[in-house]
């Protein structure tokens, strides 16, 4: 069945359920009308018993006399008159002196009524219904025998039996073009998404499933995968706007890598020019390395949907002197001194590592940006822990203050400078990994300050 078309198996399915409903409805139909058939055959003989009492009552043979005719039909009912002890007083012509009764069902009918099943009597061959009451005559108490053929009865419910044999297959083959019919209009809108998306590619973008408005599984269905699409759409478009970026970052340092070592190889004279295409060389080297580093943790953290992180119980004023340390040189030659403050025992759960390269990205983009000097704060405020680094520059331009956090993101005139544009971006990434964020601002007083939201204790899943 698996392999069979959806359109076949639900057709199959309201077949079978459809031939189960019939089967039980025309069974209840069948036996139904085979008990109303019993009940009216009982009420015809309690009624012929009735009228055949006040004959059976009077002197004579009224049973076989000439009032027989009106309440007896030749070949269909009979009746008889027995006493006490199974003696045949009056009867019917076909029944001759039988006794149609045993001597318990004798018994029953003095005391009462009795109803019983025969399957054939005295000169008829056909099963009967027999219904059996007393009656007195000349003060004696004597038992007067009714009996109808059930052949009528039989005969119906054989045509109702045909008839439901010859009309069940037949609705049961209408219901199940119906079926498929009504399968094949409910999925045409599934094919015609199936015939869209097969013809969807990379190279169109802003195509979308055909969604009808039906208000049910389908349109939701279809709105569905049209969401998906625009989702896979929107990544696809940010994988190339990344690797062109890329490329575009790679490309200047390696250019400025193969010139200062073609200068070398041509026009290196001495030894202190050599040098010095070293050191210059060098530092394009940094500059990849540092580049190929922040690509790689992007990468790693958009194909595994998270960013991987060891927790631990951290100091704040311990975290940020650490990268006061670590910039202390750098501050020294560009005479910027680098300062940190934290709120006495303020402590959260967190990455070192990555907290450190977050927080030294930013001191390295107020270093190399900004102006006078870098301060690092800790504080702490409702459960949340903020990491704050600010300077005493110029700040953000306000038009990119929106952007400032977005992949390979520059200021127009910092196009120039060095950096690949994806410092504050690893910033975000470090930051939504421990469940916090990332937000910029610019100073009333003049500089930037960026900083790092984090909950206090720490993100809820953590990696292993």
């Amino acid at each position: 069945m698996t392999r069979l078309p959806i359109r076949l198996r639900v057709s199959a399915a309201f077949a079978v359920a459809m031939a189960i409903v019939l089967v039980l409805s025309g069974s209840i139909l069948y036996l139904r009308v085979g008990e109303h058939l019993s009940a009216a055959l009982d009420r015809q003989l309690r009624l012929r018993a009735n009228d055949l009492a006040l004959l059976a009552s009077g002197q004579g043979t009224a049973l076989a006399g000439e009032h027989r005719s009106r309440f007896v039909e030749s070949g269909e009912t009979y009746a008889q008159v027995l006493d006490g002890k199974g003696r045949v007083i009056d009867a019917t012509g076909p029944l001759g002196r039988a006794s149609l009764l045993s001597r318990a069902e004798r018994e029953k009918a003095l005391a009462g009524e009795i109803f019983t099943n025969r399957e054939s009597v005295p000169g008829l061959d056909e099963p009967s219904r027999i219904f059996a009451t007393h009656v007195t005559r000349n003060r004696r108490r004597l038992v007067l025998v009714v009996g109808i053929t059930r052949e009528d009865r039989a005969e119906t419910l054989r045509s109702l039996r045909d008839e439901l044999l010859i009309a069940g297959p037949i609705a049961l083959l209408l219901a199940t073009l119906a079926g498929y019919g009504l399968a094949g209009l409910a999925l045409r809108p599934v094919e015609s998404m199936r015939r869209r998306a097969a013809a969807i590619s990379a190279e169109r973008p802003g195509a979308r499933l055909p969604v009808p408005q039906t208000r049910d599984e389908v349109e939701r269905l279809g709105e569905t995968l049209n969401a998906m699409l625009a989702r896979l759409e929107a990544a696809l478009v940010r994988e190339r706007t990344f690797v062109a970026d890329a490329g575009h970052e790679l490309r200047t340092p390696l250019a400025l890598l193969r010139t200062e070592l073609e200068l070398a190889l041509r026009h290196g004279e001495g030894e202190a020019e050599l040098r010095d295409a070293l050191r210059r060389s060098s530092a394009e080297v940094d500059r990849l390395t540092q580049l190929a580093e922040s690509l790689l943790l992007i990468a790693r953290s958009d194909e595994q949907g998270h960013l991987e992180l060891r927790v631990e119980e951290l100091e704040s004023a311990e975290l940020l002197d650490s990268i006061v340390t670590r910039f202390e040189w750098r501050a020294k030659d560009a005479g910027r001194p680098v300062s940190a403050s934290a709120t006495p025992g303020l402590r959260l759960r967190g990455d070192r590592v990555r907290l450190e390269q977050a927080l030294g990205n930013l001191v390295e983009n107020a270093l190399r940006y900004g102006d006078g000097e870098v301060r690092l704060s800790a504080q702490g405020n409702d459960g949340i822990v903020e990491l704050h680094v600010r300077d005493q520059g110029g700040g953000f331009p306000p038009d990119f203050l929106a952007d400032a956090f977005t992949r390979f993101a520059r200021p127009d005139q910092s196009r120039s400078r060095a950096g690949s544009g994806l410092g504050l971006s690893i910033v975000r990434t470090i930051a939504e990994a421990h469940e916090g964020s990332a937000q910029a601002a610019n100073l009333p007083a003049g500089g930037a300050d960026v900083w790092l939201s984090l909950p206090r204790e720490g993100p809820v899943w953590e990696p292993g």
